[in-house]
């Protein structure tokens, strides 16, 4: 027995989403590593090729990158990766200490010692790539241990809105690592840690909150050194 004509055709779609959730968790991954910088245009072609894919896969991708805030789409001009403002960045980086006060009161009251454990490890390793200047290292681990925390906290909505501002402040987050800067911000996760092994929900609370906001005022920093003139 064939399949029916939709079938056949709810199988083709299936397939076609499914590789261009593929080419959209590369292409994003591109982005998010600083290999396809902000401003930068992407052209169905360019990307195609190298993927191994037809153009059309590359299409839906782009329409999954700009409903994820990475990339825009410029009307008879193309899609261009986003350049996030400074003053929209700020804003996020408010929105998410505000997201990160709940989730530090909530771990601290709820957190198994074995998932504290692998949090301690997690910031362990965060030290150690910022003794050794290893950036790349520290800003991979750094997005697993927050990423860690959201998922550990329980909420589905509150997960996927946190992903998505995470990933708009990719380019921010990377400029930030500097030497002394990861020193800091590795000391500021072992007393999220500490507060939440210790069962002390304020503390636990604004020590992510702090966190975030001390990450606000580097970006902030950063960005008035980039404007003076050399």
């Amino acid at each position: 027995m064939s399949p029916t004509l939709s079938t056949r055709d709810a199988i083709a779609q299936l397939r076609g989403n499914s590789l261009a959730n593929l080419v959209q968790a590369e292409i994003e991954r591109m982005i998010l590593d600083g290999e396809i910088g902000p401003g930068e245009k992407l052209t169905e072609a360019a990307l195609a090729d190298p993927l191994g894919v037809s153009r059309g896969p590359v299409r839906e991708a782009f329409r999954m990158l700009e409903e994820a805030g990475l990339v825009r789409t410029e009307k008879n001009r193309g899609v261009f990766v986003r350049d996030v403002p400074i003053e929209e960045a700020l804003e996020i980086f408010e929105v998410r200490a505000a997201m990160d006060l709940y989730v530090g009161r909530k771990l601290a009251q709820t957190l198994r010692p074995a998932e504290v454990r692998e949090l301690r490890q997690l910031a362990d390793a965060m030290d150690r790539s910022a003794k050794a200047g290893n950036a790349p290292d520290y800003h991979r681990v750094n997005l697993q241990f927050h990423d860690r925390l959201l998922a550990l906290a329980g909420n589905a909505k509150l997960v996927a809105t946190y992903r998505k501002l995470i990933k708009e402040l990719s380019l921010f987050r990377r400029k930030n690592l500097t030497g002394e800067s990861m020193i800091v911000s590795a000391r500021e996760h072992r007393q999220i840690v500490k507060a939440i092994a210790a069962g002390d929900a304020e503390a636990a609370g604004r020590a992510m909150y702090q966190h975030v906001m001390n990450s606000r005022e580097r970006t902030l920093r950063n960005h008035e050194k980039s404007k003076i003139p050399a």
